[in-house]
């Protein structure tokens, strides 16, 4: 299983940006699908999460602000992330899980600016 992020980038404050990761190889059924991020000495925190029926989490920070959403037919998961601030900033891999299994993307980063 291999999966491509794309998006990321960077943003003025208040700003938005959107990321994809799809998914492809052996794939079955994808259950959940998620999104973390990770900055310098800090370790990696998810940031929202989808189950393969829609049943969706944000962490506290980001609610109101990003919206996770997954077209389970292209095996692919997105991130739409309105009204950006610089606390945002960070590298931001997708994970996916297949039975007992995680996948992990490589990795995009997004760099808000004051």
């Amino acid at each position: 299983v291999q999966l491509v992020e794309s998006g990321g980038g960077l943003v003025q404050a208040g700003g938005s940006l959107g990321l994809s990761c799809a998914a492809s190889g052996s794939i079955f059924s994808i259950n959940n699908m998620g999104w973390f991020r990770q900055t310098p000495g800090k370790q990696r925190e998810l940031v929202a999460d989808i189950a393969r029926g829609g049943t969706t989490y944000y962490t506290d920070s980001v609610k109101g602000r990003f919206t996770i959403s997954r077209d389970n037919a292209k095996n692919t998961v997105y991130l739409q992330m309105n009204s950006l601030k610089p606390e945002d900033t960070a590298v931001y891999y997708c994970k996916i899980s297949i039975s007992m299994a995680s996948y992990w993307g490589q990795g995009t980063q997004v760099t808000v600016s004051s």
